[in-house]
């Protein structure tokens, strides 16, 4: 059932709560973008070959060690929230990102101190990956904890509101570092620069992070009869999970399609570069809206109507707007459908991730969310794009992109359908006024 907590927290204390919270998981993107962004000359300075393939390969395996390590982490930095407290496990997710971010941005590179460049390198990575895998569950299960019921739905979505928002930062940055300081530059240390710029980050979020009151072991206060009282089909862990597990998988491909726009639009539709990116920040910036509204809904309203509304625009939109966009590509089509795709996707997407965590007991919450996010995303978030490219060239058509999405979304909304409302039940004046 779900919780109600009291840690008798002040509107200043929510405040600095949400956004320590969301600093941490602002790194964890700005991190993801710019080493997607600086790959190559990443590849250059720790992989250095004769051939531009080798060395960018070299990259882009460092770039999966992150991946691979999210399930580790959130296993066991879960399993430490679950026992010591959230207040702890978010301070040492946000020190281990720092150590893995500042270990890619500072190791000398291979012309300096040889094989020991890329073997610390992929160390760091797999620290990172630690630490993110450990971050969603225990940063969600915290603010789930913190908020009550009539704010949960606008204090959880600012997680994911502050990815959006640390991606468009991260794009804009790293464009203007490389256009600055020029190519060369860019290879011999404005790299370093652009991961650098994420360190700064970390003292306050540390600082941030040591202030927060505990929500775990937090006593729950007597609800009021006449307002409140609890859904009467609530989710049961299992699931929870195996639900969870289809919610996070279809909606980590339609994200990975989504950061594939701007490969799209330059070896599909053979547009520039530039039209490419400024649809993906469109997209970026229907998702953050799509989220803010999503949350909003969840707590004015029951939870499964804004996910059902929110995923079965998400499941009617595919095949028009690429219809639209082979017809007429361009800058209009590309980025008017990415705004659609991104606010129906976040629409429902809020209350999902609330449902889910709402649902899983709180002496396991912080290792069972994070397990159900880190896992699809470890399976899915290295490969959707290589299987993008791949469904791309054997098909021979555009509309193939289309259909995956409708099958990603349908796995979403299949696994919605099958939840139970998990918001508690409210008078209709209470509900309404």
């Amino acid at each position: 059932m779900p919780d109600a907590i009291d840690t008798g927290v002040t509107a200043r204390q929510m405040r600095r709560a949400i956004a320590a919270v969301a600093v941490g998981n602002a790194l964890e993107v700005y991190d993801f973008i710019i080493f997607a962004f600086l790959a190559v000359q990443i590849g250059n300075a720790f992989f250095p070959s004769h051939s531009a393939y080798a060395s960018l390969m070299g990259s882009l395996a460092t770039f999966a060690v992150g991946f691979v390590g999210r399930p580790f982490g959130a296993f066991w930095l879960g399993r430490y929230a679950d026992n010591h407290g959230r207040k702890p496990a978010l301070l040492l997710t946000m020190t281990l990102m720092g150590v893995g971010l500042a270990g890619v941005a500072l190791t000398p590179g291979y012309a300096t101190i040889g094989v020991a460049a890329p073997v610390v390198v992929v160390l760091a990575r797999l620290v990172q990956g630690l630490a993110m895998g450990g971050e969603i569950g225990i940063s969600t299960s915290y603010l789930v904890e913190l908020a009550r019921h009539g704010q949960r739905g606008r204090v959880t979505s600012m997680q994911g509101g502050s990815q959006l928002v640390s991606n468009i930062a991260a794009t804009l940055i790293g464009f203007a570092i490389s256009a600055v300081i020029g190519p060369a530059a860019l290879g011999a240390w404005g790299w370093r620069l652009a991961l650098g710029l994420g360190l700064l980050i970390l003292p306050f979020s540390l600082i941030l992070r040591a202030s927060l009151p505990e929500t775990h072991g937090a006593r729950a206060p007597a609800r009021n009869p006449a307002t409140e009282h609890d859904a009467p089909c609530a989710n049961s862990p299992m699931r929870a999970t195996v639900l969870g597990l289809m919610i996070i998988g279809g909606g980590t491909i339609g994200t990975y399609i989504a950061g594939y726009t701007a490969t799209f639009a330059q070896a599909t539709l053979h547009l520039s570069s530039t039209v490419g990116l400024g649809a993906s920040l469109c997209g970026a910036l229907g998702s953050l809206i799509g989220l803010i509204i999503g949350g909003w809904l969840t707590d004015r309203f029951p939870r499964k109507p804004t996910m059902l509304l929110g995923y079965g625009v998400s499941l009617l939109l595919p095949v028009p707007l690429f219809h639209w966009i082979i017809g007429a590509p361009g800058f209009a089509s590309l980025a008017t459908s990415a705004v659609l795709f991104g606010f129906a996707g976040s629409l429902g997407y809020a209350g999902a991730n609330l449902t889910i965590a709402e649902s899983l007991p709180k002496a396991r919450r912080a290792r069972q969310f994070a397990l159900i996010y880190a896992v699809p995303v470890a399976l899915l978030g290295g490969s959707t794009q290589l299987f993008v490219t791949w469904l791309l060239h054997v098909t021979d058509t555009p509309m193939a992109v289309a259909w995956l999405r409708v099958a990603a979304v349908a796995l979403g909304l299949l696994a919605v359908s099958l939840l139970r409302e998990s918001a508690p039940k409210r008078s209709p004046q209470p509900a309404f006024a």
